[in-house]
């Protein structure tokens, strides 16, 4: 008896405290400052804010700091007060999530107004720009859910122990359903995580599900982080996931998809295994054109090799092969476009899909909202 009274208390105390959190959330703004909180600010942070024309405005406390900026990509100048507060107003931003970082006195770091996300190797901090007005896709609705799971499993590959995140489609646990699986990776500089938080990646795939626009698959969103990506994905991640999930078989049951770094692993490890994946994305990548500004070595050659000896198998047998890019602004853009060449040469057969934005989480959203209706049909 004593045992179900604490209980009950527990139970009690909870959800007094999840109300009380969904009210602080709910509550408006009443600090009488112009625009709007950051949705990603930390609790009680009043700044960064937004303005009514998607411009960002900063308030960065440090009396004994030299020079404060932020780097939003562009860097800021912000300017210092008699209270020792650094302030400045960035330009207007494109819709969607955004990194950026203080940098004070040169130091790059995150903002403690922000919540924080891995990205660019580091933890780093986001705004989060609002989409016109009626353009609610990568918005929660009041549509049937599915949900995303952390999975760890044992990575022959690396040794060790690693962890993937995976979507489960709406209805999941209440059916015996076996599904699609699209594999989803991120880019550099970010690990699993990227797509199921900047990327929202539930949230674009329970609204195109609920409008019949996508078939319900589960995606999975693994560390890309390794000594051997190919390996680890079919070694490792692929074995995991149809032990642990319904899947259904077969290579025209799987995907793989990836963002930058992650599209350069799509195209290295789809294209020599044609027998596993039916369907491959690339966003906001492609082979380094030569020579490249980073110095990496890239036999890309083989890959091309392998497609001009097979060109009718692969068009044949990739029922999706599509590219999309952020415009010419996108880091990525040239070696898409030399990649694009060679494939035109050779005579295989891609769809491609450009949308302002450059090398940014907006155009990776676009992408996957794009690519996603068109697989598993």
């Amino acid at each position: 008896m004593k045992r179900l009274f604490i209980a009950t208390l527990l139970a009690m105390a909870g959800a007094c405290l999840n109300s009380a959190y969904a009210q602080f959330h709910q509550m408006p703004d009443e600090s009488g400052l112009p625009g709007k909180r950051g949705t990603l600010n930390v609790r009680n942070a009043q700044y960064p804010r937004l303005l009514p024309d998607n411009r960002m405005e900063f308030k960065v406390k440090a009396p004994n700091a030299q020079k404060v900026q932020i780097d939003l990509g562009k860097k800021y100048d912000l300017t210092k007060n008699a209270e020792g507060e650094w302030h400045g107003i960035t330009e207007p931003l494109t819709p969607g999530f955004h990194y950026y970082f203080l940098v004070i006195d040169d130091v790059q770091v995150a903002d403690p107004a922000s919540e924080s996300f891995y990205g660019c190797s580091m933890h780093s901090s986001g705004v989060e720009i609002p989409y016109p007005e009626g353009d609610s896709r990568f918005y929660m609705a009041d549509v049937p859910h599915g949900d995303v799971r952390m999975k760890r499993y044992y990575s022959t590959t690396a040794g060790d122990w690693r962890r993937a995140y995976v979507y489960c489609p709406p209805g999941y646990d209440s059916s015996n359903e076996s599904y699609p699986v699209l594999y989803l990776q991120h880019g550099g500089g970010e690990d699993e995580r990227g797509w199921a938080t900047q990327g929202r990646t539930d949230i674009i795939m329970d609204n195109l599900i609920a409008q019949g626009k996508a078939t319900p698959m589960i995606i999975v969103m693994g560390d890309g982080n390794s000594s051997d990506f190919e390996k680890e994905l079919l070694n490792d991640i692929i074995p995991m996931t149809e032990k642990k999930f319904r899947v259904k078989p077969g290579r025209e049951n799987r995907a793989l998809a990836g963002l930058s770094m992650g599209g350069i692993q799509t195209l290295n490890t789809g294209i020599p295994n044609l027998d596993k994946f039916a369907y491959l994305g690339v966003f906001s990548s492609g082979w380094f054109a030569n020579p490249n500004p980073f110095g990496v070595m890239m036999d890309s050659e083989k890959y091309y090799d392998m497609l001009k000896e097979n060109k009718d198998k692969y068009n044949d047998q990739l029922k999706v092969f599509w590219l999309s890019m952020g415009g010419k602004e996108d880091i990525a853009y040239e070696n898409c476009r030399v990649m694009r060449d060679r494939f035109d040469k050779i005579g295989i057969k891609y769809d491609y899909f450009e949308t302002p934005g450059g090398h940014t989480w907006p155009v990776w959203r676009e992408s996957l909202y794009q690519f996603a209706p068109l697989i598993f049909k």
